[in-house]
């Protein structure tokens, strides 16, 4: 399949009630309203396509920036690529959910999330924290060096209550995966998640929501689920 008849495809399958839906948590124009689950019968006449994903990523269409993350070829992509990918990322849903699960399965993952949680930009900090769910979600452990890991709980704990909102949630979410999915770190995760405690995060309403990693922390080691990891990281 080639870019007009991707981009066609995708258009057919738009829908007014999704569309709202993403627009209000922060999609804009272009885009169609695509449930994800319908872009699969799409995949499978495209396939892995680093070329095709790069066309549909440029157009700012979320549905088509969506889809070139399930038809990029992560392996072939470099530092500079996922660069100009995460400075297209306009809001969380393509940043957290598009970027930081394509980098997750890149070899060099890791040291692209490590300049994106240092970069001090609140998407950029967002994404290298979820890259990192991501990928211990994922990987096995000893893909990881534990001092690393270590420090980097360490650095959620010291800045997680005044870091920038997207930031704050990935944060939070990094803190529960290591003390749900990398074992050499449980115990630590759970110390780091009590000393934490409840993150605040505002809401646009000017509401607040409390974050809670050590409850949730608690709830899978109920159910069993200590050691996790997920076959795939994108669908």
């Amino acid at each position: 399949m080639d870019f007009e008849t991707v981009m066609q495809e995708l258009e057919s399958l738009g829908k007014e009630r999704l569309k709202k839906m993403y627009m209000s948590n922060g999609a804009h124009e272009p885009l169609f309203g695509v449930a994800t689950t319908e872009m699969k019968p799409i995949f499978r006449k495209t396939k892995i396509n680093q070329a095709l994903a790069e066309q549909l990523y440029a157009t700012g269409n979320y549905d088509a920036m969506y889809f070139a993350g399930i038809i990029a070829d992560p392996k072939a992509m470099t530092e500079e690529d996922f660069e100009r990918w995460i400075d297209a990322a306009y809001f969380y849903m393509i940043s957290d959910f598009i970027v930081s699960v394509t980098l997750a399965e890149a070899p060099i993952g890791q040291q692209v999330a490590d300049k994106w949680i240092a970069s001090g930009d609140e998407l950029k900090m967002s994404a290298g924290w979820s890259s990192y769910c991501w990928m211990l979600g994922n990987r096995k452990d000893n893909e990881f060096y534990e001092g690393k890991m270590a420090e980097l709980l360490e650095l959620a704990k010291s800045r997680i209550h005044d870091a920038p909102k997207r930031a704050k949630i990935a944060m939070n979410m990094f803190i529960y995966t290591v003390g749900i999915s990398y074992i050499p770190l449980h115990e630590k995760a759970l110390e780091i998640a009590e000393a934490v405690g409840p993150v605040e995060v505002k809401q646009d309403n000017n509401k607040s929501k409390y974050l809670n990693s050590m409850d949730n922390i608690r709830k899978e080691i109920e159910r069993g689920k200590i050691g996790f990891k997920r076959k795939h990281v994108r669908c």
